[in-house]
């Protein structure tokens, strides 16, 4: 995977941040970048799995 990609995923993350931060904190769970890090490498992970699968399907 290129580090386009990774750019990219962590650009479509990012534009969700927010709606997520407003999200956790009205359930009142408190919010910091520190706490999202292990999050975004797991979103990170969903995301290239997901890239890889379409890749497959655009092959065959």
């Amino acid at each position: 995977m290129s580090s386009d990609k990774t750019l990219e995923f962590m650009g479509i993350a990012m534009k969700y941040l927010p709606e997520a931060k407003a999200k956790l904190e009205a359930s009142g769970i408190p919010f910091s970048m520190e706490m999202a890090e292990p999050f975004m490498e797991l979103f990170k992970s969903v995301m290239q799995e997901a890239y890889e699968l379409g890749k497959q399907d655009a092959q065959r």
